[in-house]
């Protein structure tokens, strides 16, 4: 692509980020057939398919590098626009997209945002995933960065280790009585119904195979909030894994017990950010990276 045509950018990054071509149009103030042709002259300049035109539509592996392109040249704009005429009106302000896992959002990571959020700096898009699946949204352009489980390396971004979360396995007084009185044993985890947050989720299984190498399926329930998830275990409806920072209080106040005392898993969480250099980017970085360090076990060597 010699020119890059940036009203069809728009059109592609709208029809994506908004999941259909209508929802597009109206973002837009475009008729639908405005969006199509734009995003048709940008398939015939690229020479290949930028949409699958599924429901909701789809980027190709391109598709999605224009996009993440399209979003970065957007915050560089935001970067300058407020550099040349400084406004408190929430209409100048900046949209950045991150991904973060439920978990972290619980607990330390509005700490993080706080003095970005005050004045406000900028607006911002949470968006909830686990923390094995966050860096998928990096990749294909979604978000600017994301809280990841992952030690892979993606050009163009930059990663810096945050520390570990600490996870331990819960459930209420009675259900521990009636499901587990010799502890946490093969025959308990094949009965015993769990709690996940969503199917993507592997935190459980993980630590069945860490702590009794069993690794076949288990009953469990779905719960895609992190304070419903933990008030589901109190309620006595099911155990899981939580975080110890998020459950303290509860385990201080016996409304809840660790099944198995002493022993967890540690997951290793990173800040991957694309390589987009603005003071509002900077911050936004610096931030998390100082509140992690200030919640979350040291990141190993």
């Amino acid at each position: 692509m010699k020119n890059i045509d940036y009203r069809g950018l728009a059109a592609l990054d709208a029809v994506i980020s908004l999941g259909g071509f209508d929802k597009a149009a109206a973002a837009l103030a475009l008729s639908q057939p405005a969006v199509s042709h734009r995003i048709r002259a940008l398939e015939e300049d690229a020479g290949t398919l930028l949409v699958i035109r599924s429901q909701p539509p789809q980027a190709t592996p391109f598709g999605q590098r224009l996009v993440a392109h399209y979003r970065q040249v957007r915050l560089l704009e935001a970067s300058l626009a407020s550099e040349a005429s400084p406004a408190d009106g929430a209409e100048t302000l900046p949209q950045i997209a991150l991904a973060v896992n439920a978990d972290s959002v619980a607990t330390w990571f509005p700490s993080a945002m706080e003095s970005l959020l005050a004045a406000p700096a900028a607006l911002f898009e949470i968006r909830i995933a686990d923390q094995d699946q966050t860096l998928r949204q990096l990749r294909e352009g979604r978000v600017f960065a994301c809280v990841a489980n992952s030690e892979e390396r993606i050009a163009g971004t930059e990663r810096v280790a945050l520390g570990s979360m600490r996870y331990i396995c819960l459930a209420s007084p009675a259900f521990a009585a009636r499901w587990f009185p010799d502890g946490l044993t093969v025959a308990a985890a094949r009965r015993a119904p769990g709690v996940r947050f969503d199917q993507d989720d592997l935190l459980h299984q993980r630590y069945l195979a860490h702590r009794l190498g069993y690794t076949d399926s288990f009953p469990h329930h779905l719960v895609g909030s992190a304070e419903g998830f933990v008030r589901f275990v109190e309620s006595g409806f099911a155990y899981g894994m939580a975080p110890y920072m998020q459950v303290r209080e509860m385990l201080a106040a016996g409304r809840v017990v660790d099944i198995t005392p002493g022993d967890g898993l540690d997951v290793p969480l990173a800040w991957y950010s694309w390589n987009i250099r603005t003071p509002l980017t900077e911050v936004l970085s610096e931030c998390v990276i100082r509140t992690a360090a200030a919640w979350l076990q040291p990141p190993s060597s």
